[in-house]
């Protein structure tokens, strides 16, 4: 670097002051210099492949295969999902999964396979390895969803970590999804997507890559069948995708292609094969059961950035309060802390925090806080001066301390991956806890440091403690974030065992939502940034992260009054409904916007209010399934190529489909229709499916509709649960699930099931139990019948 891009790096940041410039350029330096020691060059590198076969060893739930060069460990567990690993790779340790990895399955067995090859075959998956290698998957009745081609390694000939590289073939139809958070999804096209946890810059848009939450999971939705493939390694890496296409006439298909490139860590993945519902069953129970939020946190919240003080929070919920407009929480960013350091309060600005948090919650108001790894490097400081005592912070090769730049200036990291650092710092969450906190949401957890240029995170040679393993950030940045919900998680979970906490985080990796979830970052305001926050939801709860939600009204801008209400009303139904924004941005309180806006955002979220025992059932069955809220069209019918194609719309569990309106000046919006009868949930108008209907889209609501036979539960005029039952068609029946609220706490409650089917007349709506079929306990309202017919019984 020269004075010249000296000079240009120091304006790029001069807004935060010369003196942060400066620091973010000194920081830039000291990564550069860090690395440049830490990380020697790699130098001469020698390519190898497999080799060809030469004995398989039978064993638990598969065996090993071993090739001239290499060899491979295959092993199907109990609950279905393959594994296989090269070069000795386990499944332990990991930081994905949810504990010790499931147990062989005893059924499945390794035999010998056509061409010298072989073959552990098992109830819902065979995978079959050719003689040179080559690894392919395929269904119970044998059909191939994808072929690996031979891995090939790089290994340094000075030694080091490898790089490897596996080409995947799946079928000519398939489509891609997951990756992580994409703001180009949730379909993912042809293109080169990066596994690297990254902060864009200020806000994001559709075309940016990589964003703050990459996984190496890709789920693969074919003619054929279902999969989803998991490569369990943290490093760095990039996944070039390209969709097939099938010949026409007698022509022949291309198939689609997956090229996987990791700079390190070991070549081992899972599989798993079935409908889409039993693929994300099987991946949660590797991952583990997505964190349950409290109810409160199913509501509307409320943040911003640069509230000011107090009578700014309190001005913010009497204008809710005011006009009547449901809020359940109100997020508090690093404006509220004391000179911006972690774990503080500016007693100025907030002379008294717990008395304010206190008279929030009295009217079912709930304070949540924002909290940064970014510790400020200054003795004196609490939590620095504790950090330091118990070798806390992350340290590079020559054993001192990493500094990078937070928003209070030089900063040191916590070390996430020791599991005394994760002790020490859920601990400090009682002082947030203290202050009336009930909620935590992490940030700048990539973790980011910030540069004037550059990557904006930690030197590539740091170390890190990695369970006592020891590494470098190259293995451990993507996994940081992670290592940090579980802190706090872990650490809430002792300091108020009797609530369950509520974390969501801005980074994270595969499994993540066993900590909580996550908002899509910060999104650039403009309609393709509306886009991209469907694209992001759907994406992660296809990556087993069920619960997240969007900056309404985009991070950085201000919207127009159209563009503010639609995204308003896409969030109103979405599990994490949020309203945010920028300190430069335009305000996101709804009044904001007008009279009109004002009226239409009021019915989004009154809705939102009455279907929140529908989303506390989807929470539960989240947990205890794996199934998103927020799932794709053809989630039920993975066979239905219209289906796998439409990205602009989504089913909101089994019962409801919500069609936002994406496009400016829209006010009638095509809407594709799964199979069966669908009524539209204001007209009651019935639509049948597979298809694609006209339907209104005025300004005052977006199409949404009720798959017929269905049982919804929804909040009554008394505060009750009741039961919406949408008519089923004739001859047909429906029915639903109910799991009852029974508060913040850890009871689990029980599952109600219930059945609706036409009986002469009328609709009969019953509850299955221990007995039998029985009358429900809970008030009923049939909608979508005939004019003038019959109600209930």
């Amino acid at each position: 670097m020269d004075g010249r891009d000296l000079v240009r790096s120091v304006k790029a940041v001069g807004s935060a002051g010369a003196a942060q410039g400066w620091r973010t350029v000194r920081a830039a330096w000291r990564r550069r210099r860090a690395d440049a020691v830490g990380l020697p060059p790699r130098g001469a590198e020698r390519a190898r492949v497999p080799g060809i076969v030469q004995e398989a060893e039978p064993g638990p739930g598969g065996g090993v295969v071993r090739f001239g060069r290499s060899e491979l460990r295959i092993v199907v567990a109990v609950n279905g999902a393959a594994f296989w690993g090269w070069d000795g790779a386990g499944p332990e340790p990991s930081y994905a999964l949810a504990g010790r990895c499931p147990e062989p399955d005893p059924r499945a067995a390794l035999e010998p396979d056509k061409d010298g090859g072989w073959r552990v075959v098992a109830e819902r998956v065979t995978v079959a390895v050719s003689r040179h290698g080559a690894i392919e998957v395929r269904t119970p009745g044998g059909v191939v969803l994808r072929r690996d081609q031979p891995p090939r390694w790089w290994e340094p000939v000075g030694g080091g970590p490898a790089r490897w590289m596996v080409r995947s073939e799946v079928a000519a139809d398939a489509r891609f999804f997951g990756l992580g958070g994409r703001a180009s999804g949730p379909r993912l096209r042809d293109g080169t997507y990066r596994l690297w946890n990254t902060d864009p810059g200020l806000a994001f848009a559709p075309g940016d890559d990589p964003l703050y939450v990459t996984m190496p999971v890709q789920l693969v939705v074919a003619d054929a069948g279902t999969h989803l493939l998991f490569h369990d390694s943290s490093w760095d890496g990039t996944v070039a995708l390209s969709e097939g296409r099938e010949g026409a006439g007698s022509g022949h298909d291309r198939p689609g292609t997956s090229v996987l490139r990791m700079d390190g860590g070991p070549l081992r993945c899972w599989v798993m094969v079935g409908t889409p519902a039993r693929v994300l069953l099987a991946w949660a129970s590797l991952t583990g059961a997505a964190a349950l939020p409290p109810a409160w946190a199913l509501g509307h919240q409320h943040a911003r950035w640069g509230f000011g003080g107090e009578q700014e929070v309190r001005r913010i919920v009497a204008g809710y309060q005011e006009r009547d407009l449901p809020l359940d929480a109100v997020h508090l960013d690093i404006d509220h802390y004391d000179a911006h350091q972690v774990f503080t309060v500016d007693q100025d600005r907030f002379p008294k925090l717990p008395v304010l948090a206190e008279e929030l919650r009295r009217d079912g108001i709930r304070l949540v806080s924002v909290v940064d790894p970014a510790v400020p490097a200054v003795p004196g400081n609490a939590v620095y001066d504790a950090g330091a005592a118990g070798d806390a912070f992350v340290r590079d090769a020559s054993g001192q301390v990493v500094r990078g730049v937070g928003w209070s200036g030089d900063a040191v990291f916590p070390d996430f991956t020791d599991a005394g650092v994760r002790q020490w710092w859920g601990g400090l969450y009682e002082e947030r806890i203290g202050q009336g906190f009930a909620g935590f949401w992490h940030d700048l957890n990539e973790p980011t440091s910030f540069a004037a240029f550059g990557e904006t995170t930690l030197p590539r040679s740091a170390r890190h403690r990695l369970e006592g393993l020891g590494g470098d950030h190259r293995e451990a940045h993507n996994v940081y974030a992670l290592c940090m919900a579980r802190a706090a998680y872990e650490g809430l979970r002792k300091l108020v065992p009797e609530e369950r906490p509520f974390v969501f985080s801005r980074s994270g990796w595969a499994g993540m939502q066993r900590y909580g979830g996550t908002w899509s970052g910060d999104v650039a305001t403009g309609w393709p940034g509306l886009r991209a926050s469907l694209a992001l939801v759907m994406g992660l709860g296809l990556c087993g992260v069920p619960y997240s939600g969007p900056d309404v009204g985009g991070f950085d801008g201000s919207p127009s009054p159209e563009l503010f209400l639609r995204w308003f009303q896409l969030g109103a139904y979405l599990p994490l409904f949020r309203t945010h924004a920028s300190l430069r941005a335009g305000r996101r309180e709804p009044w904001e916007f007008g009279a009109e806006v004002l009226e239409h955002a009021r019915v989004a979220l009154v809705e939102r209010r009455r279907l929140l025992p529908y989303f506390v059932t989807l929470a539960h069955l989240a947990r205890r399934t794996g199934a998103p809220y927020v799932r794709p069209l053809w989630w039920s019918a993975p066979e239905d190529r219209a289906l796998r194609d439409c990205e602009d719309a989504f089913l909101l569990g089994d019962c409801l489909l919500v069609a936002p309106v994406l496009d400016p000046g829209a006010d009638r919006r095509a809407v594709r229709l799964p199979r069966g009868r669908w009524y539209d949930t204001v007209t009651e108008r019935a639509y049948e499916g597979p298809g694609q209907v006209l339907v209104e889209a005025p300004l005052a609501r977006i199409p949404v509709f009720a798959r017929a036979g269905a049982v919804v539960p929804v909040r009554g005029r008394d505060g009750g649960v009741e039961l919406e039952v949408w008519a089923p068609a004739r001859g047909r029946t429906g029915g639903g699930l109910v799991v009852p609220d029974a508060g913040d706490g850890w009871e689990e409650p029980g599952i109600e099931r219930y059945v609706a089917r036409w009986e002469g007349p009328r609709v009969v709506v019953e509850r299955e139990g221990e007995d039998g079929l029985a009358g429900p306990s809970r008030p009923v309202r049939v909608r979508g019948l005939p004019e003038g017919g019959p109600a209930q019984m």
